[in-house]
This record gives structure tokens, sequence and C-alpha cells, in this order.
């Protein structure tokens, strides 16, 4: 039977060469990536910017909506089609999207290691990454054997595979499919698939690539179900973050709990967050996470 560990874990990203959070206070966050630094609304950011102006190329203005909207104010030239940066062995392409988002989540960088550590010795790992956007984190599970890469958009699959070609990656065993992430988790269940280790991010709102509807609220309970039916006791992982939603981690932690009680290993929940750079090493909060480990 599954542990549930109910004390909160933290997994905090430091940055790298090519992402720093440089400040952050007053509702927003100022960040670098790679040569290029901007401005974007950040809630959680309850304290006193450490810098009085921040020198950024841009800024994301929020919409009057608090679901979503906004645009971009460009202070300097910033490359239309996007500049190129990297973690680890990943080569990906940057870009001001209309959604405030960069084309990825630095926040993530802990957790796709934390994968890479959870999977070691396993060979040829099959794993799956549910609304896998731009695949950052699809390339980084490649290191470990094969990937299902799954993502309603099909312009952020292209893009995806744009960037394992600028990696040297696009001969690695990878599937990018163009579908709505909890009927294709269904039909997986159907086809008796099994995988070694499955991480999704799903969005608070969505549509598949047949106007299909996604609330996280009705949704996620089933599509955490199902994913369940593709691990056995010799899976290692499942990772669930989730954004901008009124939810506690605990509650994703009583979901897994619920759901992996017959599986061995460990249930955790807790924060993601990011570390800003400087002496005192504020830490920025970003998304909640529930997570099932198993040593195999």
């Amino acid at each position: 039977m599954a542990e549930f560990r109910r004390e909160p874990v933290l997994m905090a990203g430091e940055g790298w060469d090519d992402y720093r959070l440089l400040d952050s206070g007053h509702g927003r966050k100022w960040e670098s990536f790679g040569p290029h630094s901007f401005v974007r609304p950040e809630p959680q950011a309850l304290w006193t910017p450490r810098v009085a102006v921040w020198q950024a190329d841009g800024e994301f203005v929020p919409g009057a909506d608090e679901d979503g909207g906004g645009r971009w104010q460009l202070s300097r030239a910033v490359p239309e089609q996007g500049w190129p940066l990297a973690w680890r062995e990943a080569r990906f392409t940057a870009q001001c999207t209309p959604f405030r988002h960069l084309g990825f989540f630095p926040d993530m960088a802990p957790v796709w290691d934390w994968m890479r550590g959870t999977l070691k010795g396993k060979p040829d790992a099959q794993t799956m990454n549910l609304f896998g956007y731009t695949g950052v984190g699809t390339l980084a599970l490649s290191e470990c054997g094969p990937v299902t890469h799954v993502d309603a958009s099909k312009k952020s699959v292209a893009q995806a595979r744009e960037n394992a070609l600028a990696s040297g990656m696009e001969d690695r065993p990878i599937r990018w499919l163009v579908d709505d992430a909890a009927k294709f988790a269904a039909r997986e269940v159907r086809r008796g698939n099994r995988y070694d280790g499955i991480i999704l991010d799903p969005p608070k709102f969505g549509r598949g690539p047949k106007n299909e509807t996604w609330r996280i609220e009705e949704g996620l309970g089933p599509l955490v179900a199902d994913c369940r039916r593709l691990l056995d006791p010799d899976s290692r992982f499942l990772f669930l973050t989730v954004y901008a939603v009124r939810m506690s981690s605990l509650a994703l932690g009583g979901l897994l709990a619920e759901l992996f009680a017959n599986m061995p290993g460990v249930v955790e929940h807790g924060e993601l967050a990011v570390q800003e750079q400087g002496e005192d090493a504020r830490l920025l909060p970003t998304a909640i996470f529930a997570r099932w480990r198993n040593a195999g």
C-alpha cells in the first residue's frame, strides 16, 4: 500500500545559465531568458521588489478578466520568431506567446531532474507526457527511453518536434501525438497498455483538437484514474502539476492516495517554486503538485 505523506514537499529551482528569476514583488516578476529579460504578472509575489527599476526588454500586461488575455509591451527589439535557449542537453526556442508564457515552464526544471532520477536503473523506460506543450519535459525523459508526447495543440506539437531537431534528438523514440489527453489516456487503458512513468500538466480550462471541452474540476479525477490504470507495481512515477487553480496540493495528494492505495511506493504533495538570484534567495511559489513514486 502506497504511503501517503501529509507534510508538504518543496521543489525549488535555482535557475541556470539560460534562465534566472532576477527579482519579484508587488504582483510581478522579472526574469531573464538568455539575452532578454521580461516582466510578467505574478499574484503570489506579495513582497517588495529589491530593485527599484527593472530594465527589461518588455512586460506582459494582463487583460481585465482573471482567466487570461493581455498583451506584450516591448521596449526593445525582440526576435519575433524566438531565440534559442538550453536546459541540460535539450535545446528549444523561447518566444513571447499571447498567453504570457515564453514557450516553456522554467519552474519544471527540478521535476525534469526528479523524473530522470526516479527512472534510474530502469532501461528503456516507457513514459508519457500528457499536455506536453513544447516538449522540453519530453526531451528530458527521452534520455531514459521511449516517450509518448500528447497535446491538443497542433502548433505546440510542431514546436516540440522542432525543439527535438534543434537538440539533435529527432531520431529518439518519441511519439508526437495531436490528441485530446483525456480521450487518449482512456483509449490506452482499453488497449491494455502500460507505462513506467507519466507526467501530466492539465490546464484549468482547454479545448481538444475536435473542440472537446476540458474543465479541471470535472475532468481531473477520471483522467488521473485512467493514468493509474496505465501503471503497475513495476512502474516508477506519476507526477501531476496544477497551475492557477483554487485548489490545495493536499487535495491532489488525497486523490492520488486513494487511487494508489493498492500500489507500492509513496504519495507526496507540495509546491513548485523558483529561487531568486542573490544573497537572500527568496522563493516564489508557482504551482502545486502531487506525485507517486516507487523505488522499484
